[in-house]
């Protein structure tokens, strides 16, 4: 059992590496390829109704990028299972990466189902590792739980200063840096998930 635990461990640590980088190549590859795209007067997500490669790249890298995530969700839910806040923690951010998925089927012209993912996306992963912070602490993992609030509270400021003082007409650059601190969280625990991390008590290592 406990080797069949760490086979998972691995494949849902490896799946919180690939997610983000799976994602973010597909959204460069689509800026690359789509040179109207600014930064400051479009939404990311007016990539993924270009015509051609550029929105099917774009939309191709939220499904798969989501369906990772989704995958990585379920390593937190295994490794926070002992609490209630831990399970309930895992599940909005399984949620979350659900709702990436469904950007990328339902695109900006598939009104209201992309309106509807987009503002879960950014509600649920904040709020999601928020909660997993506070779980990590519950566990006793203070650095990973203030890591992962930290990381959490820059994506929600990010959009409290743009929200407050606009400073850009469009969404690209809020969204763009609110993923990137979800990004490079699930990056880094991944590793850890892989490496039979700091966390899941039924390994050694998981209680350093």
């Amino acid at each position: 059992m406990a080797q069949r635990g760490r086979v998972w461990l691995k494949i849902f640590g490896s799946c919180g590496i690939v997610a983000p980088i799976v994602a973010f190549t597909c959204t460069s590859l689509a800026i690359i390829l789509s040179p109207q795209f600014s930064w400051t007067d479009n939404a990311l997500s007016d990539l993924g109704i270009v015509e051609g490669v550029t929105s099917t790249l774009f939309n191709t890298g939220l499904i798969l990028g989501g369906i990772l995530a989704v995958m990585f969700g379920l390593g937190l839910f295994t490794i926070l299972a002992r609490s209630t806040l831990g399970k309930l923690s895992a599940i909005i951010f399984i949620l979350a990466a659900a709702a990436l998925t469904a950007i990328g089927i339902f695109p900006e012209n598939a009104k209201p189902m992309h309106f509807c993912a987009s503002v879960a996306f950014f509600v649920l992963f904040p709020l999601g590792m928020f909660l997993v912070g506070g779980s990590f602490i519950f566990l006793r993992k203070a650095r990973k739980g203030v890591l992962t609030m930290l990381a959490a509270a820059f994506a929600v400021a990010v959009w409290l200063v743009q929200f407050s003082i606009h400073y850009v007409p469009q969404v690209a650059i809020p969204e763009a840096l609110s993923s990137l601190s979800a990004s490079a969280w699930s990056i880094l625990l991944g590793f850890e998930m892989f490496n039979e991390g700091a966390i899941q008590p039924n390994y050694p290592k998981l209680d350093q």
